[in-house]
């Protein structure tokens, strides 16, 4: 997978700027506050997922302006493809991403899925580590949505019961035949539920050995890093059960407290939780274990290695492990950003400059 080219338009801090990066290894640098992250995540963009910092559609749109476009000139799966992300709506009205692929109007950006495929690695992305399951659900599922499109109708429609379902629970004493209605919910929820959950836990067992081996290489042989799903059932018996036994639960709590969207998956480094016990070098490894492995897992599947977007990825690693890093990085695209490019002197590679939103090449 190639981004070729990016213009973007009124993208943040960014008024007018186009991107054309290496076929190997590109670095965006500047001081912080520049606009580097920013054109990262116009890129990201492109594989139809949200922003990767969590941001709000209408916050990616410059101030003062009514809209923002991210376009990109991409190349992968035998075929080169024009991908325009547009950022805006009436005035007054919510924000939203809509995308056209080669002229065609696919909707709602996330439909163009697994046309461009990437992988964004930023420092929020410790929380993988120390923070919530939902981040860690949220990486399966960013992952599962770029490689399967189907994934992404399966998890709208799980997403979409859940949220019907608690929004019953809320009322349920005020809603005739509460019961019977739960057991229609419960009934889909069981089917797409486990959809969900099985494909999660196969993408993880595909990708374990790859996350596992990569933090031994970071580490230097020194520590060993385990990784495992938690699902919510057991296989055998389906999700059924779980959501009978939680009804009392779910009533009294007024939200559905059992299911896919509540798994998790535990990392630990020499028997020990992650979690609790990680240093921030071993989150930061972790991380990067993660997400090098979600590449590549996507390579294996889809034949075509993503683009990866690393921001500020080499500031907390020692030597050992950049040199690592700057190894992954040979023959496949990626694009980086750092306040000193002099950490990638020792590999080739074409150099931006980002200065007050304004790109330049060097």
């Amino acid at each position: 997978m190639i981004l070729k080219a990016l213009e973007v338009e009124n993208y943040r801090n960014i008024p007018a700027a186009r991107f054309e990066p290496g076929r190997e290894l590109t670095v965006i640098c500047g001081k912080n506050g520049q606009g580097k992250t920013n054109l990262l995540e116009a890129v990201w963009l492109l594989t139809g997922g949200k922003s990767f910092r969590g941001a709000k559609d209408a916050e990616l749109i410059r101030e003062n302006a009514g809209y923002a476009v991210a376009e990109g000139e991409t190349q992968g799966f035998g075929k080169e493809s024009r991908i325009r992300v547009f950022v805006g709506g009436q005035p007054g009205a919510r924000k939203a991403r809509t995308v056209r692929v080669n002229g065609v109007d696919y909707g709602r950006a996330a439909n163009a899925a697994g046309t461009f495929t990437a992988v964004v690695f930023d420092p929020g992305h410790l929380s993988l580590v120390k923070g919530s399951p939902e981040g860690r659900r949220r990486f399966l599922d960013a992952a599962l949505c770029q490689l399967y499109p189907g994934y992404v109708t399966l998890l709208r429609r799980y997403s979409r019961l859940v949220t019907q379902k608690n929004a019953l629970l809320k009322s349920y004493w005020q809603t005739p035949d509460a019961n019977g209605l739960l057991d229609v919910f419960d009934e889909k929820l069981a089917e797409s539920g486990a959809a969900v959950s099985a494909k999660r836990q196969e993408y993880l067992a595909l990708i374990e050995p790859e996350i596992t081996g990569t933090y031994r290489d970071i580490a230097s042989g020194s520590e060993t890093l385990a990784i495992q799903y938690e699902p919510s059932f057991e296989p055998e018996k389906g999700l059924a059960p779980v959501l009978r036994e939680s009804r009392a639960r779910d009533i009294a709590a007024g939200f559905c407290t059992a299911g896919p969207h509540r798994e998790d998956f535990s990392i630990s480094i020499d028997g020990r939780a992650a979690k609790v016990f990680a240093s921030q070098g071993q989150q930061r490894s972790a991380v990067l274990s993660l997400k090098l492995a979600e590449a590549a897992g996507a390579q294996k599947i889809t034949g075509e290695h993503p683009v990866m977007l690393l921001d500020d990825v080499l500031s907390e690693l020692d030597e050992t492990r950049q040199s690592y890093l700057l190894s992954r990085m040979e023959h496949r695209q990626t694009i980086v950003t750092a306040c000193d490019p002099d950490l990638f002197r020792r590999t080739s590679g074409r150099v931006y400059r980002m200065e007050g939103g304004i790109l330049h090449a060097l």
